[in-house]
């Protein structure tokens, strides 16, 4: 793939296809079908996808990292983490509840959330990860590739704002010691689907705050206190069914959960 960014007409042109399969609920082809684009391509396109969503009177809420498991990163043939945005249409309330008929095939995945202190500029800071950040909270994400099938390329993901859909945030804590190796139980109706610990976040889920600023900077992802930023997958992501409670607990920091209304004659039914 080519480095330089493709022309605006193009970018625009990609983010209408995924803006209107998000909110259409309706699976399109994926893009590197068609076009041949430059990662940097990729972040444009994002950006844009992002912007209409808030001109949709949302708000920024955050920032998410992708491919933050090594596993899945060199499966993808991959040595960098990947950003993505998060807004204030995305958020779930701990113990709330999401309908699957407003998502086209999604999966959920437990994580941990950090939330930054303070204001930052882009290349402003390189010092360490706990003097930016003030909480910690277990937290779930809800991903929905806008792709059929599931499936995409690196250039895809990105440009489909990395697949991001949701956020659960649990109870916010002070940072505390030791985040290298927590426990992590991963829940449906009760019922184990992913146990792990939070050492799969970059060998520290603290990493991924210095991962992130890095990758906010480069693509001029404005950074706020309070800010959200979700770390990356603790275990891999479980497809989420109708009637289902879902829960993540992480040792020494608690737990968050929601459930699923809709029907599952739903899933899948979105896809073209």
């Amino acid at each position: 793939m080519s480095t330089h960014v493709a022309t605006d007409s193009l970018v625009e042109d990609l983010a209408s296809r995924l803006d209107a399969a998000a909110m259409t609920r309706t699976a399109c082809a994926q893009l590197s079908q068609s076009h041949k684009i430059s990662l940097d391509t990729a972040y444009a396109v994002q950006r844009a996808v992002a912007g209409r969503r808030l001109a949709r009177c949302e708000h920024p809420l955050g920032i998410k990292l992708g491919f933050t498991s090594r596993t899945k990163a060199a499966q993808m043939g991959v040595s960098e983490v990947i950003i993505g945005r998060l807004t204030s249409g995305m958020l779930v309330a701990d113990g709330g509840e999401i309908n699957l008929g407003d998502y086209i095939h999604p999966r959920a995945e437990p994580e941990l959330a950090f939330r930054l202190s303070r204001d930052l500029a882009p290349g402003e800071w390189n010092g360490q990860a706990t003097d930016i950040v003030d909480a910690v909270a277990p937290a779930m994400e809800i991903i929905d590739s806008r792709f059929r099938d599931f499936r995409f390329d690196l250039a895809d993901v990105v440009a489909d704002n990395t697949s991001a859909s949701g956020a659960v945030i649990g109870a916010w804590r002070p940072i505390g010691e030791g985040l290298d190796n927590r426990g992590v139980l991963f829940e449906t109706d009760g019922r184990i689907v992913g146990a792990g610990s939070t050492a799969a976040i970059l060998g520290d889920p603290l990493r991924a705050v210095t991962a992130a600023v890095r990758m906010a900077a480069r693509y001029q992802i404005t950074l706020s206190a309070g800010t959200v930023l979700l770390a990356g997958a603790a275990t891999p992501a479980v497809a989420l069914r109708a009637g289902t409670a879902v829960s993540t607990s992480v040792s020494g920091l608690g737990r968050v959960r929601f459930t699923v209304a809709g029907s599952d004659s739903l899933a899948g039914a979105n896809d073209e």
